[in-house]
């Protein structure tokens, strides 16, 4: 991990992919533009996932300017598709190709193989090469905070959550959340559907509306679309928005928002390129590099729960605050086993290793 980030960031149905217009600037007086490319695993949608990334990728615009040109590919499966999408923004001069997604991983290890002078960012993957990078988000940190939100204003005490693959980072999530809740409350639990898709805003719905007639009160989600949060606006239930603020879905049903800010780290990657100066390595980011922030609190929600949150918030950029610490208790995972032992915290490997439900959780890893 890098140990300046902070500083390196302030300088459904299948269908078809779809390629985006490049940016209107082309050239900048004297020399090329760079050409940068995205690929996504959904469509680009009002909110969400994909939505914070295209984001991060206007923000590259704004930042350089004419120095650089960007193109994306929308709505790329994980898979065979992906590896040719990517091969051919490689093939078509694209210097630095950014692909977030887990799935990802591996198509742009074998597609960077044969373009070694070609850059890539494989986001949420863990693999590296001389010519690829990874990067990802604390998104845990996030979630803990949403859940004393949750706990706060949960009325039966039980969440549910909207899950799409048990990889660790989506069990960190459920995890932090379920811990965030019982800081409040103890005796919170939190139900969990996995959907084992990522984007599928029918089954999203199904998911959300099954756990609201189990007696949830407050939802939380880690798929790609808004369709969860549409889904308690229309039961009149609490959810907590992920990767976007989704106000505008469910203007009384939003909690807070978990939203991912990818513009500064982008841009200084590409701008690395434009200098010359870009290296391989790993970014692991959180509320205190500015890459998770939580706010955007809905209308119901008291003053005095939000500054609570927001508080606990600036707590763990201050690194005060750590998600994954058994500071009174020992904790354990939900079959009894002890994950973390009184007074200790967890080591960012064991984290990214994550391969348990915590205690308060209703549900089992399906693989």
């Amino acid at each position: 991990m890098y140990k300046n980030l902070a500083a390196a960031l302030a300088a459904a149905c299948f269908i078809s992919p779809v390629f985006s217009q490049p940016s209107a600037a082309t050239k900048a007086p004297g020399a090329e533009a760079v050409k940068v490319g995205f690929v996504y695993v959904s469509p680009i949608t009002e909110a969400g996932w994909t939505r914070q990334h295209d984001e991060g990728r206007k923000a590259v615009e704004a930042a350089l300017g004419k120095r650089v040109k960007t193109t994306y590919v929308e709505n790329v499966p994980e898979g065979p598709d992906a590896e040719r999408v990517i091969r051919d923004l490689a093939a078509t001069g694209h210097k630095i190709i950014f692909t977030p997604s887990f799935g990802y991983m591996e198509p742009t290890l074998r597609v960077a193989q044969d373009f070694p002078d070609v850059k890539f960012e494989s986001i949420t993957g863990y693999k590296q090469a001389p010519n690829v990078a990874t990067a990802n988000a604390r998104y845990y940190e996030g979630r803990y905070l949403a859940g004393i939100a949750a706990g706060r204003m949960s009325k039966t005490g039980v969440a549910g959550y909207v899950a799409g693959f048990p990889i660790p980072e989506v069990l960190q999530g459920i995890n932090a959340f379920t811990l965030g809740m019982r800081s409040v409350n103890p005796k919170a639990s939190v139900k969990v559907v996995w959907l084992n898709v990522w984007f599928d805003p029918p089954k999203e719905r199904e998911a959300a509306m099954a756990l609201f007639n189990e007696g949830v009160d407050v939802i939380a989600f880690h798929t790609g679309s808004t369709a969860v949060m549409a889904a308690a606006q229309e039961r009149g239930k609490l959810a907590v928005a992920y990767h976007s603020d989704m106000r505008r879905i469910g203007p009384d049903a939003q909690l807070v928002a978990v939203t991912h800010q990818w513009g500064n780290y982008y841009t200084a990657r590409v701008r690395a390129v434009l200098d010359g100066s870009w290296k391989s390595g790993n970014v692991w980011g959180g509320v205190r590099e500015g890459m998770i922030r939580v706010g955007d609190f809905g209308s119901k929600v008291p003053p005095a729960v939000q500054q609570e949150v927001l508080a606990r918030q600036k707590d763990i950029a201050a690194g005060s605050l750590l998600p994954f610490r058994a500071n009174g208790a020992a904790v354990h995972d939900n079959e009894g086993h002890e994950v973390i032992a009184r007074g200790q915290s967890l080591s960012d490997a064991q984290i990214l290793g994550m391969n348990w439900l915590v205690e308060g959780v209703q549900g089992k890893l399906t693989r």
